[in-house]
């Protein structure tokens, strides 16, 4: 005959024990982790308060529809800088959107025969996401200041397209690599040549995933300083076109909180805002763009 068995006595080994070493152990694994992901998120927020109290005060139609003021002038706003922002960084979209989206297909979809050169670019691609910006800057000014003869937005977006360069490229591949093997094969097993399964069906599949390395390019090229003081440098005017002196965000503020001026240094402050919203408008659409992904 077999023992009974006593229910509150299961009930009571079902219970956790936080008293023995591995409860002990996971309750302070989950208390670092916790701390660590605050200490990662603190930097992010105390600097977007700080510039919210600072450039915050600023904040009004004015500042996004007048010419900066000089020096000793109240008043002004930065609408030419923010207008020049968008032109440089989009002339660096529109080369370097096409061109690393056109190599890492290459590098995903077409470089079975010729592992070796593949291998070598992504190399170079990883070199090249760690060169400082400045050199970006100093490239271009060799390219373009010098063989035109002017600062212009047109040498400023080449600048910003070389930082934006490695961003897009790594990760439309990793992009591209994620779309299942399967889908390809059944493209191509109902008659479809490679570029019309590129074209119509990896690329559909992967851009959720593509528009998030672009924006994020993009974000990076919105706030950098050093390039553009080599090749577009700056202006207190409306952009004359582009091969004339551009200014922007980035260079703007640099400019500006140098200044003795207590006004330009809070315009510097209100740059600096807008300038974050920009590049956090960017991240949360990568963002929504990454909920989107289907692999």
């Amino acid at each position: 005959m077999s023992e009974s068995t006593d229910p509150n006595s299961m009930d009571n080994s079902l219970l956790r024990d936080n008293t023995r070493p591995r409860a002990i152990f996971d309750l302070v694994m989950t208390a670092l982790s916790g701390m660590c992901i605050a200490i990662t998120v603190l930097p992010l927020f105390a600097v977007l308060i700080y510039v919210l109290i600072k450039g915050g005060s600023r904040l009004s139609l004015a500042l996004f529809t007048q010419l900066p003021p000089a020096a000793g002038q109240t008043g002004g706003g930065i609408a030419n800088a923010i207008v020049g922002t968008f032109i440089t960084v989009g002339i660096a979209s529109a080369i370097a959107i096409p061109i690393g989206v056109l190599a890492a297909i290459y590098l995903s979809e077409f470089s079975a025969g010729d592992r070796q050169v593949a291998r070598w670019i992504r190399f170079a691609t990883n070199v090249l996401s760690g060169v400082p910006s400045i050199i970006a800057g100093v490239f271009a000014y060799s390219l373009v200041v010098l063989t035109t003869g002017t600062f212009s937005a047109l040498a400023g977006g080449v600048a910003l397209s070389v930082l934006m360069l490695p961003t897009i490229i790594r990760t439309t591949d990793e992009a591209l690599q994620i779309v299942p093997q399967d889908i390809r094969w059944a493209s191509v097993g109902i008659g479809a040549s490679d570029y019309q399964t590129v074209l119509k069906v990896v690329l559909p599949a992967a851009l959720p995933s593509i528009l998030t390395g672009v924006t994020l390019a993009v974000a990076r090229a919105s706030g950098e300083t050093a390039p553009l003081l080599f090749t577009a440098l700056n202006s207190n005017f409306w952009p004359r076109g582009l091969m004339a002196p551009t200014p922007s965000l980035a260079v703007l503020v640099y400019n500006f909180s140098t200044s003795f001026d207590v006004k330009l240094q809070e315009l510097a402050w209100a740059a600096s805002l807008v300038l974050v919203l920009l590049v956090l408008l960017t991240s949360i659409i990568a963002r929504l763009a990454t909920r989107q992904s289907q692999f």
